[in-house]
């Protein structure tokens, strides 16, 4: 298997596992069977290309992979997802099995795009390249989730306040049920956080790759850190049952206002963002 094969199988496995991760996310907060089966058959693809990869790497090194530092750190990615597809199937463990993909995720992302890897690839300039077409793609992914709950919940708000003034006319006949807008919003949420968490893992790692001195309390990056923080208090009051209906859909309103602050006034500020 030639080189330039590997990095395209690297990087189709960091994609997959990447939407793996989002299935089992949503699937923990909705208790939704289908995400969880959907997550399971992404990341069971995942373990079946890296063991794909490892046994080519077996046979064409005639060792075992471990006897270097990225070798040892692939095969842990490689361990990781072996285990939560076992605790999956025997165990029904859900919450181990998140947190364990998101950490075998984590060292996939390390493995395929760290600096000495890139050094060593044939590919290694589109490599990069393609690191940061992925975080941008995941991260306009993310923002059109969350542009979806703030719709959502503006036509809750609007629907809320038309049906207590009484003023219900057929022209609004054509807005959702007060339960789905507010369904709706949650779930365009609930998916828009882990997209959102895994562009800021792949753009880190691409920043510490190629930006020269990396402050990691650039404007862009608190701010990206601060939205998937507030976007979760939401979620995590909304499960408590301490925020719903209507406050929900104003904080939902209020928390898209700073993505859109984020995305502008945080990337004008940016030392390194100034593609946006």
């Amino acid at each position: 298997m030639t080189d330039l094969a590997m990095t395209r199988l690297h990087e189709a496995i960091v994609v997959l596992y990447a939407i793996g991760i989002i299935f089992y996310f949503v699937d923990y907060l909705k208790k939704d069977a289908k995400s969880r089966r959907i997550a399971f058959w992404f990341v069971s693809v995942v373990w079946i290309l890296q063991s794909v990869f490892l046994i080519v790497y077996i046979i064409q090194t005639h060792r075992f992979p471990i006897l270097t530092l990225f070798e040892g750190i692939y095969f842990y990615s490689w361990l990781l997802v072996s285990i939560s597809i076992l605790l999956h199937c025997v165990y029904r463990a859900d919450l181990p099995v998140f947190f364990i993909n998101i950490l075998g995720f984590i060292f996939m992302v390390i493995h395929t795009f760290a600096p000495n890897q890139v050094a060593q690839s044939p590919v290694g300039e589109n490599l990069v390249s393609e690191l940061l077409f992925i975080h941008v793609m995941f991260a306009i992914l993310s923002y059109v989730a969350f542009s979806l709950s703030f719709v959502f919940s503006t036509l809750y708000v609007i629907l809320y306040n038309v049906l207590k003034k009484k003023k219900w006319t057929k022209q609004w006949t054509r807005l959702p049920s007060l339960g789905q807008a507010e369904s709706s919003s949650n779930w365009a949420m609930v998916i828009g956080i882990p997209i959102l968490f895994i562009s800021l893992i792949l753009g880190f790692m691409w920043a510490y790759i190629t930006v020269d001195n990396l402050n990691v309390f650039d404007v862009k990056i608190i701010g990206s850190f601060i939205t998937l923080f507030v976007y979760c208090m939401i979620v995590l009051l909304n499960r408590r049952d301490q925020l719903h209906s209507i406050r929900l859909a104003w904080v939902n309103i209020c928390a898209f206002l700073l993505v859109i602050i984020n995305f502008f006034l945080g990337s004008s500020l940016s030392g390194f963002h100034f593609w946006y």
